[in-house]
């Protein structure tokens, strides 16, 4: 689950605050990098767990109405909702009860989260178009949490800000994670049953020595990252750069040094998304046109070897320098 887009994240995470909280060790940092991770695989599981607590407390409202019903003589409830077939068997599922098991996290503290969820579910047309449906298929049931993940769990501010108040290390975790619930309801299917695979935390051990080379990379080499920078740019006025980017560029240098399989262009795309999220509105712009000078000049200069395209002579917007046709 743990992918090179999150990974990349927890590395800006963590290398900014390996300078600034003045205790440099670095198997220290390492230590922490990897436990970020960890965390953001507890939201994985956590959010899994969070249909489960809805289906929980629809089945007990059914009941109770159920009840009230009988009493009263009136239509019993339908239990389509809170017997939904994608939903029982991911309240089954080993993998996720393991979870729930070893790490003593569940939605028991959150209630009225989850009973406001409730109200919105209900509340919403795709709930009510899949209660009317005489379509008792598992595709249909699996396909209606689907929908009401993406519309009422994946843009939720409440819950995002009751989820960063859980774990300061998933105050960015979300949107990510999100996919990867999404993902995984999709490639549910019945004849699995209880033994339905959840993902794995990573994929395989190279994503995992990904994000341990690259961390390494980026703090053991900072010197000479920072000299290849003011090598490669002395037209570029440094003082305009946020100190965010300055680490943002140099964990792009330590990628694009330490994994010759990587282009230079899916590099450089990576960071400058990660500086318009984590910099100010003009990092992703500056540091796209700083990492590509920087990326020209090492190859140039045979340090780094790896192949660019041809651009033609341009102006740097600051009018300071002008980059000639490689």
């Amino acid at each position: 689950m743990i992918n090179r887009e999150l990974i990349r994240i927890k590395i800006v995470q963590l290398t900014y605050a390996y300078y600034q909280n003045g205790n440099k060790n670095m198997d220290v940092a390492e230590k922490e990098l990897f436990f970020s991770l960890s965390k953001a695989y507890d939201l994985y599981n956590y959010l899994l767990e969070l249909i489960v607590a809805i289906t929980k407390e629809e089945r007990l409202r059914m009941e109770i109405a159920t009840q009230r019903a009988q009493r009263e003589g009136t239509e019993v409830p339908s239990q389509k909702f809170a017997y939904n077939k994608f939903a029982v068997q991911l309240e089954e599922n080993k993998m996720l009860n393991d979870f729930v098991e070893n790490q003593k996290q569940t939605w028991s503290d959150d209630i009225e989260t989850v009973r406001k969820l409730c109200n919105q579910i209900e509340q919403s047309e795709t709930y009510q178009a899949y209660m009317a449906s005489d379509d008792d298929s598992y595709e249909a049931d699996r396909e209606v949490w689907r929908k009401l993940y993406k519309q009422l769990i994946q843009e939720n501010g409440d819950l995002d800000g009751l989820l960063e108040e859980k774990s300061l290390y998933w105050n960015d975790d979300k949107e990510v994670v999100d996919t990867f619930v999404l993902k995984t309801i999709k490639r549910f299917e019945p004849e699995a049953k209880s033994a339905q695979e959840l993902l794995p935390e990573y994929k395989d051990e190279e994503d995992k020595e990904f994000a341990r080379k690259l961390f390494r990379s980026t703090i053991l080499n900072a010197e000479q990252y920072q000299k290849y920078m003011s090598d490669a740019s002395r037209n570029w006025d440094f003082s305009r750069l946020a100190y965010m980017d300055v680490v943002i560029m140099q964990i792009a240098l330590a990628e694009m040094m330490t994994f010759p399989n990587i282009p230079v262009s899916v590099t450089i795309n990576e960071y400058v998304d990660l500086a318009k999220l984590y910099s100010t509105s003009r990092s992703g712009n500056y540091i796209n046109g700083m990492l590509d000078s920087i990326a020209r000049y090492l190859i140039r200069e045979g340090i780094l070897l790896k192949i660019m395209p041809v651009r033609e002579n341009r102006r740097q917007n600051n009018g300071t320098s002008r980059i000639e046709k490689r």
